[in-house]
């Protein structure tokens, strides 16, 4: 299948004038031409140069009887990718049920998320490992219409009960690199992330510098200053959960875990960007400081997300939705997010003044280099998965294809 006249996004930040056809899940053939505009530009009158190839131009390797979809001048951008989130439509994939945990992929991938990296609780280490079978084995037998499960990131259990949120403090545990292999070898191998509270945990450079053969260590619900998350980075911890949240903040006296992040390079940071738990200023700053390699857009989106207001649970609390935001009821603190990846991706570029390819970059080929396949998913390039949103605009969704098959299209209900 061909789909022509669109705007595709290109990993320099430009969007140029092309085509592209699509084989056996992947983009076989790529066609662009050479001048770009970026997307803060697009409503503006530009010329194409006299060498850009207009889309007719690619209409003689279309095969005959192949399908062609003119995008109209559509924004064509890879499909995102969620690395951090628990649930939506009532599901939890903590629940531990396959047929919920096909329901959110199914939602993700209707909403432009073709891949996801679902985050845990923090449950008992035998109900953890059972989730995790599960999911390895719903892995194995994954539906076509559904997000790829590509990973699983571990937020729990070795975290800080100051920094708890809305994680079950009940069953927070010191770190052993014994039990972070447990949960490896029960999920296949799909865990990618595991968190860590360093300042409560005793010997975390042993342990990090132990486990960081086999996974990727990120700071996690930590009440770390500024000193220790940095020991932590020089151990070899490489990511951090929900930048700003639940760790401690950026003071001229006392710069935090979010300064160390910004100090260290080799560091990616999330951003919860659902306007309720970050001030926009608060993530232009992360951008800046951040640059184009080390953001993340996540989620963190829980059961409640695509959801009327009411109550529902998290890892055995009650939680409370009211429009956007979600509270633990006992104590009104925030428990985490009712919009999904591209709500936030939409918010962070609309709302926040994130300029679009950084927070596109951000939401797709950002996350896939921190899980490690970024080979064939986060940019639109010949020979990676066809995992395509079309959006006008605006930035509504218009068609989604994950890896070539449309799951998306012009008159589905939009969710």
């Amino acid at each position: 299948m061909w789909i022509k006249n669109a705007r595709i996004f290109c990993e320099d930040g430009r969007f140029r004038l092309g085509s592209l056809r699509m084989e056996t899940g992947r983009v076989q053939t790529l066609r662009l031409a050479s001048e770009g505009w970026y997307f803060e530009e697009l409503g503006e009158e530009q010329a194409p140069e006299e060498d850009a190839p207009s889309p007719a131009s690619f209409e003689g390797e279309q095969q005959e009887g192949e399908d062609c979809l003119d995008a109209c001048g559509g924004l064509l951008i890879p499909g995102l990718i969620d690395l951090h989130f628990h649930g939506c439509l009532g599901e939890d994939v903590c629940d531990g049920k396959l047929e919920g945990m096909r329901r959110i992929a199914r939602y993700e991938a209707e909403n432009g998320i073709t891949a996801i990296c679902p985050a845990t609780l923090t449950l008992p280490e035998e109900e953890l490992c059972q989730v995790l079978h599960t999911m390895s084995e719903w892995r194995r037998m994954q539906e076509p219409e559904e997000a790829e499960l590509v990973g699983i990131n571990m937020e729990g259990p070795f975290i800080s009960k100051a920094k708890k949120g809305a994680q079950n403090g009940a069953y927070i545990r010191r770190c052993d690199v014994g039990t972070a292999r447990r949960f490896l070898e029960a999920s296949g191998g799909l865990v990618k992330l595991i968190g860590i509270a360093p300042e409560v945990n005793p010997g975390f450079e042993d342990y990090i510098r132990e486990i960081s053969s086999e996974l990727r260590v990120s700071l996690a619900h930590s009440n770390a200053d500024y000193e220790t998350a940095g020991r932590a980075f020089r151990a070899g911890a490489v990511h951090v959960v929900h930048l700003y949240n639940a760790m401690t903040g950026l003071s001229h006296r006392a710069p935090g875990a979010v300064g160390a992040v910004f100090e260290n390079p080799a560091v990616t940071a999330e951003l919860i960007t659902d306007g309720v738990h970050i001030h926009p200023m608060m993530v232009r700053l992360a951008f800046r400081q951040l640059g184009q390699e080390r953001a993340i857009l996540i989620s963190d989106s829980l059961r409640s997300a695509g959801m009327p207001d009411g109550r529902y649970l998290l890892g055995g609390q009650e939680i409370e939705k009211r429009g956007k935001l979600c509270t633990l009821v006992p104590d009104g603190n925030i428990a985490g997010s009712v919009s999904n990846l591209m709500d936030c991706f939409r918010t962070a570029v609309l709302e926040m003044e994130i300029p679009f390819a950084d927070a596109l970059l951000a939401a797709s080929r950002n996350p896939a280099r921190r899980l490690g396949i970024e080979d064939a998913h986060g940019t639109i390039c010949e020979g990676k998965l066809a995992n395509l949103v079309l959006l006008d605009q605006t930035l509504r969704i218009r068609r989604v294809f994950r890896e070539g098959r449309e799951v998306r299209g012009e008159n589905s209900k939009n969710v």
